[in-house]
């Protein structure tokens, strides 16, 4: 029987097996951002205010960089599917060059985070504490764009269990390092939050270490880091071009939810604070539906390299339903436990903590509105990338988030007076354009093979 012939429940039951490792390795590697968030909330309102600052800072560069990792996940598939293990080596090796090119030229921007942070209107104290956190963590850009490049590698060949694995060693010991570094246990300094930073890069380097190792032992015949000195300007062109599309797409949505936590920063720290938390709430939800878009790709190119139209819309149909149910699940607990979330990242006697479970708790309930359109937008993008189309995609986000969301999020947060429920209801809206339009671009045009 071909995948073609195969039935929805075969495709639902092959996603999750690629797709729940991915799904918990994405969790594992956001928990490194949770666990920072919670320790510095119980450290102290301004350390997590400024952190939340620089970590979106630095999120955002990691996401416009980190286009050309992404585009290995759907060539490698492809490529495997195809039996073309040259392809494969070649693809992944000049992504790592233009990983590290990226990298050399935003580092400056981490470095001198501050004056860049205080044009675009933040306080100036948080806006210090910013800067010494990047200019330590900042480092770990790097080996974070290493990591991205071997996690699409090796999730492209269905190899996400080391993915997983990798992903929860570096979670324990990010966790691990934050306990001792900022409150000085384990005989350790108190460092705040400069041994946030540089727990976080420690853990950037290891887990790098280990995803390289793993991949030079476990798949020799890609030989990867032989001569990985040498370009191929072929390949790296390629990746190039369609890592591009993929980065600009990503950073428009990043870009997005990065310019809201600006626009927080004007109206207040309380509410800068709250929208900080609710974010991360919002992000450990949506790394399941990262996951399954993940695994979206590498079914799609899979189904690329094999002609297999047939089969990529049931796989397709499968993992979007798939989806959608946890987007079900989502707006239950965002609208039934609201507090109980929020107030894991407060100290119990942290004096602001009435009011920002307060603020937290409408702008969660503003966040269930999307959770069907942000799970529908990044489903069909996973299957957009998987068929290689990139190019439009780019162009949708851009509008949708850009051109609508923003300026809608800036007049009902601050010119209509709406405050921060009315900066994520701009949120609302951009996604949900995006949400119908990449769908429509899908289902229509690129899921025929070869025409995309």
């Amino acid at each position: 029987m071909t995948h073609s012939e195969q039935s929805y429940s075969y495709h639902a039951r092959a996603a999750l097996i690629l797709g729940l490792p991915l799904i918990g390795s994405h969790l594992a590697q956001f928990a490194i951002q949770i666990v920072d968030t919670v320790m510095l909330g119980w450290y102290g309102v301004e350390a997590l205010a400024a952190v939340v600052l620089a970590g979106t800072f630095f999120f955002v560069l990691l996401i416009m960089g980190s286009g050309c990792a992404w585009a290995v996940m759907p060539m490698v598939a492809s490529a495997s599917e195809a039996g073309d293990d040259t392809k494969v080596r070649r693809v992944t090796r000049m992504a790592f060059w233009a990983s590290g090119i990226v990298g050399i030229v935003v580092m400056p921007l981490l470095w001198w985070s501050e004056p860049l942070l205080l044009a675009i209107g933040q306080e100036p104290d948080l806006s210090a504490v910013a800067q010494d956190y990047l200019r330590i963590a900042g480092w770990g850009l790097f080996p974070a764009l290493g990591i991205m490049v071997l996690k699409s590698y090796l999730s492209a060949l269905e190899r996400t269990r080391v993915v997983l694995w990798g992903s929860l060693f570096a979670a324990g010991l990010n966790a691990l390092l934050n306990y001792a570094l900022i409150f000085g246990n384990f005989g350790a300094p108190e460092m705040g939050v400069r041994g946030a930073a540089l727990a976080s890069l420690i853990v950037q380097m290891a887990a790098f270490l280990g995803l390289a190792i793993y991949a030079a032992k476990a798949l020799p015949e890609h030989t990867l880091f032989h001569r990985l000195w040498r370009p191929d300007w072929e390949a790296l062109r390629e990746v190039t071009r369609m890592g591009s599309q993929i980065g600009l797409t990503s950073l428009a949505e990043a870009g997005l939810f990065s310019a809201s936590t600006v626009v927080m920063g004007w109206i207040g720290t309380l509410e800068l604070a709250a929208h900080g938390i609710a974010l991360q709430i919002v992000s450990a939800f949506f790394m399941v539906h990262i996951g399954l878009s993940n695994a979206a790709t590498v079914r799609a190119g899979r189904a690329l390299g094999r002609k297999d139209e047939a089969g990529l819309r049931k796989g397709a149909l499968a993992i979007t339903y798939i989806s959608l149910l946890f987007g079900v699940i989502s707006v239950v607990i965002f609208l039934g436990l609201p507090h109980q979330m929020i107030g894991l990242f407060l100290d119990p006697t942290e004096v602001l903590r009435d009011d920002i479970l307060r603020v937290g708790t409408s702008l969660l309930a503003v966040a269930a509105l999307f959770q069907f359109a942000d799970a529908a937008q990044v489903m069909a993008l996973g299957l957009l990338r998987g068929v290689h189309d990139t190019k439009v995609p780019m162009i949708i986000a851009t509008i949708s988030y850009w051109i609508i969301g923003m300026p809608m999020s800036y007049l009902l947060g601050i010119s209509w007076g709406f405050g921060g429920e009315g900066v994520w209801m701009g949120l609302v809206i951009g996604l949900a354009i995006a949400g119908v339009f990449m769908s429509w671009r899908f289902w229509t045009r690129s899921s025929r093979i070869g025409q995309a």
